[in-house]
């Protein structure tokens, strides 16, 4: 594809934010198609002005670009939320990202942008992690952030969550599938509001969208293409998170994988990825290396502890289903397991003692647990 402007140029500077979000919001265009009209007619404004012409051709009649008041009324919901638009013209827009195919022509960020651009790597993976999978992210995020990397995730439950809570203290990025001031999941809500302060919220997506399916797997070609690599942490032979992975492939990114236990499902995209030729890491020490960055190994002992939320009235039910999804084939620390849970331990002791009785789990020797 020839995307005409990419790398930065300034053809299209003379535009005003107002025309380009025009051009990309009106019906049909799409990021690669945006990318080709600006090559071709050298602005959003020339484009604006043949789109009609454009679509008549195309067998489309009385064909309307966005209406000013359209456009006008996202600024001004950006303005409101405290986000600020960045145009793939501008040098604010991450390099990484703009190289890729279909690159978002605009990206809405609260926080800093300059993170976009500080040697970011993503570490992804399973929703319903493990307590075993939940620490290799902690601990691999913290390592990341200790060696000058900014780490990116999209903000799910699971891997992403304990990656971008690691990463806290050395600044992440969380890709959002909504707009920016949508928190997906809502329970996400304060670790949002964190990572504006010390990272940045970043999406393509209209400020006051609510994600849909069809955003996320457009979410995860961001996730990618703003890194220098993807780290697979668990992840289901077909999920969101290989989507991630192959866009990372295709996009010329290294991808990385934690191997995992090959009974436990939520290992088996990731033995799939070393099987395809990943780099097979088990710290961030493994990951620097295979950037060719030097650093300490940060091990998963040393993974720092990350703030629980407060305690809210959880269902028995509810507390043994979560302890169950956080257990595999192979044995968790149980003092890890309830830490993971976020809940008082007793509450925790006395769900892991009823699936013991039901014969839903194992006790083995060392304090650790197992599916029954």
């Amino acid at each position: 594809m020839d995307t005409g402007h990419l790398p930065f140029d300034r053809r299209s500077q003379a535009d005003d934010d107002l025309t380009v979000l025009r051009l990309i919001r009106s019906r049909r265009v799409g990021p690669t198609t945006y990318h080709r009209l600006i090559a071709e007619h050298g602005s959003a404004r020339a484009a604006l002005d043949a789109l009609p012409a454009i679509a008549a051709a195309a067998g489309i009649a009385d064909y309307e670009a966005c209406p000013e008041g359209v456009a006008a009324a996202e600024l001004a919901a950006g303005r409101k939320v405290g986000a600020r638009l960045i145009r793939c013209d501008s040098p604010l827009y991450p390099a990484a990202l703009r190289e890729i195919d279909g690159a978002p022509p605009i990206l809405w960020v609260r926080g800093d942008p300059a993170w976009l651009s500080k040697n970011p790597v993503a570490v992804i993976g399973a929703r319903n992690a493990s307590s075993l999978g939940l620490r290799m992210a902690r601990g691999m995020a913290a390592g990341l952030g200790e060696a000058g990397h900014t780490v990116v995730a999209g903000l799910a439950r699971g891997i992403d969550t304990a990656a971008h809570n690691a990463a806290l203290p050395t600044g992440t990025i969380a890709v959002m599938a909504g707009g920016v001031d949508v928190i997906y999941p809502a329970e996400n809500v304060i670790l949002a509001a964190q990572i504006a302060e010390k990272g940045v919220l970043v999406s393509e997506q209209p400020p006051g969208t609510e994600p849909q399916a069809r955003h996320f797997p457009t979410r995860n070609r961001i996730v990618s293409g703003l890194s220098l690599a993807v780290v697979v942490i668990e992840a289901a032979h077909r999920s969101g998170t290989l989507i991630t992975a192959k866009n990372a492939l295709d996009q010329g990114r290294e991808v990385m994988a934690v191997p995992g236990h090959p009974m436990d499902a939520r290992a088996s995209g990731c033995n799939q990825l070393i099987r395809d030729g990943a780099v097979l890491v088990r710290n961030s020490a493994d990951v620097c290396t295979a950037l060719g960055r030097e650093t300490e190994p940060v091990g998963m002992a040393e993974a720092p502890p990350v703030p629980l939320a407060r305690p809210q009235p959880v269902e028995t039910g509810e507390i043994e289903a979560r302890i169950l999804s956080r257990l595999g084939p192979s044995p968790s620390d149980e003092n890890d397991v309830i830490r993971d849970l976020g809940l008082p331990a007793a509450a925790a002791s006395a769900a892991i003692l009823s699936l013991e009785l039901q014969g839903r789990l194992l006790r083995v020797p060392g304090g650790r647990l197992a599916l029954g």
